[in-house]
């Protein structure tokens, strides 16, 4: 079958159907991909978004976005903490959350300035923005920024930035009012104050008190060294002592003279230390005027010396007094030594006894109470040197007794000495621990009533290192007053000064005895009950033991020397003719050759021409004293060698160095017991 043939317009028609097809497949390509582009703008805009805030909530400083509207857009995590509880805060309208937040008035500003930027795009910075919150009772410090910017919709919104700077201006406020503090100290301060520059020297900072002290403005000592403003001799000593401190980082002188503008000067004390202040080294000196310091220093050194110039008088006067009173004891003492010599086979007349046993005691009491206070003398100003041995306490103690016996016997007393069984022994100077119990025995013979009893005993304490003595009496007692803080042991301290009590003495005995036992580590306690006098003592020596010595035995007393008087010529050289007289007697009678001299240069001839075998010389003499007679005869060398003794009424350890450094062979203080020089001649002359 033929097909009908297609017309021009047919063919016309489908062309332009073909042509709307394809166009319309086009459009249809088109729109497809435009919806393709707007999801993807969609997506890249979520995206954009989602970064932006995220970048909004990862960001340390509090931000926020206000809209054209002012409403609240976006506001990042640090920012919501501090919007803190305003409820449905994104949405919100900002005027409103800013009066909920601040005061009005604070409110209106920040409203006003959000405004001004929005509307003119200028930035607007707040620096330590303050202001107490109405959610809040402190002031809060913001710094604060806000900026213009555009928003997706084509209008305007205003980006705020923001920190909490309230730590921040809370520690440069405690920094400068610590500053301020430090300069008000500075400024005030008693002491001069200087910083250095720890490179050049050179002055950074001066206080008023460092500038008045050198009488200069503050400022006027900027920049100077301290030479230039009257410290240190000059600019080399400066330059030293500078140099010393940067090696040191320390420097100090306690005596630096400084001087003033008017040129007078002071002294002072200077330290100065380097540490690091920044990323500078400084030297900060610290002067402190010690005018007045320095004054009193003197005044106490004079005082000191005062005291010691007068200490030395009455050291001098006592040994002065000492050998005034010895020189009429020794021939007291010798004169009745005679007497015994001249007993009659018959016996003595008792009322001649009586007086000489009398003038005995008395002068024997007299030469203790001398004797003691050169003693005491001498422990107090540390003249005494101890020469410690192994002994047993027990012999100490027992020589003691028999030294005071006489004392005791004369006011009837009974005495119980308690020995230990055995040895205790003690490394202690035998002779002046025998002074410590012999003072001890003599304090309570003389406050016990006549009749009384006196105990004394060694003992070694089980399970101890130490030895003790007690001193028993039952007498007058001790007062409690004494008792307190060891009064009883202060010098010249008597119990009882009353005239119906009056015992004698000078209240020395026990300051002796417990400076003594003190010198040896031991220690001396008083006791006595507490209801008054009456009651009786107890002493209570206590002292370390010591090892026993190798060989220990018993001391045997040594037997009294007899002299050999035989053709022994002696020469008394002494100004006190009583003395002489009495003594050459003496010595005449136990069959010695005597001749005398009453000064040093009849004595110096006559021992040239006699050549006796004892020079007995006094120190104290006219024309040359005996020191310078000793020395002149150990000079000339003659023989035979006179043996020398010094008999003297000094006796101070001074005196007897002296007269062993002249060439005396022997020592002895007036009073002296004769058997005592006798004895000491025979002992020179074997």
């Amino acid at each position: 079958m033929n097909k009908a043939p297609i017309s021009a317009a047919d063919r016309d028609w489908e062309h332009q159907l073909r042509e709307v097809n394809e166009a319309l497949l086009v459009s249809s390509v088109r729109q497809h991909e435009l919806t393709e582009r707007a999801e993807h703008a969609q997506v890249a805009l979520r995206e954009s978004n989602a970064r932006f805030e995220a970048l909004f909530d990862a960001s340390p400083i509090g931000m926020y976005l206000v809209d054209s509207a002012m409403r609240i857009q976006f506001v990042s995590r640090s920012a919501r903490t501090v919007f803190g509880d305003v409820p449905d805060l994104l949405g919100s309208d900002f005027i409103e959350v800013m009066h909920i937040l601040w005061p009005s008035a604070a409110a209106d500003e920040i409203v006003a300035r959000f405004r001004h930027t929005q509307r003119t795009g200028e930035p607007y910075i707040f620096t330590e923005f303050s202001e107490v919150r109405r959610d809040r009772h402190v002031r809060e410090y913001y710094d604060w920024q806000i900026h213009r910017i555009a928003l997706p919709d084509g209008q305007s919104g205003v980006v705020c930035y923001f920190m909490d700077a309230s730590t921040r201006v809370r520690a440069v406020a405690a920094l400068r009012e610590s500053e301020v503090r430090y300069r008000r100290l500075f400024q005030t301060a008693k002491d001069g104050i200087l910083i250095l520059d720890a490179t050049t020297g050179k002055i950074l900072d001066a206080n008023a008190f460092m500038a008045a002290l050198v009488g200069r403005e503050p400022h006027d000592l900027h920049g100077k060294e301290l030479f230039e403003i009257g410290m240190f001799a000059d600019e080399n000593e400066n330059r030293a002592a500078f140099r010393g401190l940067q090696q040191s980082l320390y420097l100090r002188h306690d005596h630096l003279p400084v001087r003033h503008k008017d040129g007078s000067r002071v002294e002072v004390e200077f330290i100065a230390n380097i540490y690091r202040e920044g990323d500078a080294l400084v030297a900060q000196c610290n002067v402190r005027n010690i005018s007045q310091r320095v004054a009193m220093e003197k005044q106490i050194a004079e005082q000191a010396e005062a005291l010691a110039d007068e200490s030395r008088r009455k050291d001098e006067f006592l040994a002065m007094l000492s050998h005034e009173l010895r020189n009429p004891l020794a021939p007291i003492r010798s004169a009745l030594y005679l007497l015994k010599l001249q007993e009659h086979p018959e016996g003595e007349n008792p009322i001649q006894k009586q007086a000489r046993e009398i003038i005995e005691r008395q002068s024997g009491n007299l030469a203790k109470l001398v004797s003691d206070l050169m003693e005491v003398s001498r422990v107090i100003n540390g003249q005494i040197r101890l020469h410690p041995q192994v002994v047993d306490l027990n012999q100490i103690v027992a020589h003691a007794i028999e030294t005071t016996r006489p004392l005791v016997e004369q006011h009837n007393h009974s005495i119980a000495w308690n020995a230990h069984g055995e040895p205790v022994w003690v490394s202690v100077d035998g002779t002046r621990m025998e002074e410590v119990f012999i003072n001890l025995l003599n304090n309570a013979a003389k406050y016990t009533l006549d009749s009384g009893r006196i105990e004394i005993s060694c003992e070694q304490p089980k399970d101890t290192n130490y030895a003790e003595v007690r001193v028993r009496d039952n007498g007058v007692g001790i007062e409690p007053r004494l008792l307190k803080a060891g009064r009883i042991f202060d010098l010249f301290t008597q119990a009882d000064r009353s005239l119906d009590r009056a015992q004698g003495g000078l209240g020395i005995g026990l300051a002796l005895a417990h400076r003594l036992v003190q010198m040896h580590g031991g220690s001396l306690e008083a006791f006595s009950p507490p209801d008054g006098s009456d009651t009786g003592s107890e002493f209570i020596v206590r002292m370390a033991l010591a090892p026993a010595p190798p060989n220990a035995q018993q001391p045997q007393v040594s037997s009294t020397l007899t002299p050999n008087a035989e053709d022994t010529r002696v020469l008394i050289v002494d100004d006190n003719v009583d003395l002489v007289v009495v003594l050459t007697r003496i010595l005449q009678q136990k069959g010695y050759f005597v001749q005398n001299a009453a000064s040093g240069t009849d004595g110096l001839a006559l021992a040239t021409q006699w050549r006796p075998n004892i020079i007995l010389l006094d120190i104290g003499l006219p024309g040359i004293d005996g020191y310078e007679v000793a020395k002149r005869l150990r000079a000339a060398g003659e023989l035979p060698r006179p043996q020398l003794i010094a008999v003297t009424g000094y006796g101070r350890d001074t005196d007897i160095a002296l007269s062993r450094e002249a060439g005396f062979d022997g020592h002895l203080t007036k009073p002296y017991d004769v058997d005592e020089l006798v004895t000491l001649m025979a002992t020179l002359a074997t």
